[in-house]
């Protein structure tokens, strides 16, 4: 699982956005191609289209969730119930490590105004500025760990 988790942060360090490297580091393993994954979770980058609100990396870990433990039947309740139940500990687990799932609060901006659609360069000094990285990595982690833990 450890290459997965690299896979994450290489996928962030070339362009793609937190939600993309995390979906797409285990994708394949839920029968999508990494074009469909990317694609799948692109809106979810920056705190959901970079308005700065549910971090990305998380929304990724999510979609993961529904992947594994997600219903397909909508009368199925103990199924929805099942998955919620994983996406709310993944959730207290992202939390406990990271100290919010908001991405504002994780990148220590105050929420005051709109942001702008425009991401930054990636450069340098923005790997420098921003823990974007590390969550991406905690997220495929804590995936990992997951998936090793029910297996």
């Amino acid at each position: 699982m450890e290459e997965r988790i690299e896979k994450a942060v290489a996928l962030f360090k070339e362009g793609y956005n937190c939600s993309q490297s995390v979906v797409a580091a285990f994708a394949d393993m839920y029968g999508f191609t990494q074009e469909q994954a990317l694609k799948m979770a692109a809106s979810f980058g920056g705190g959901i289209g970079r308005m700065r609100q549910t971090c990305g990396a998380a929304c990724g870990l999510f979609m993961l969730a529904g992947l594994e433990t997600g219903c397909t039947d909508g009368k199925d309740k103990d199924g929805k119930e099942a998955n919620y139940r994983v996406v709310q500990e993944l959730a207290e687990e992202f939390k406990k490590r990271n100290g919010s799932l908001i991405c504002a609060e994780l990148l220590g901006l105050a929420k005051t105004a709109p942001t702008p659609a425009t991401p930054e360069a990636r450069t340098a000094e923005y790997y420098k500025k921003r823990p974007c990285v590390k969550m991406v990595e905690e997220a495929a982690r804590i995936f990992a760990e997951y998936l090793q833990e029910k297996r």
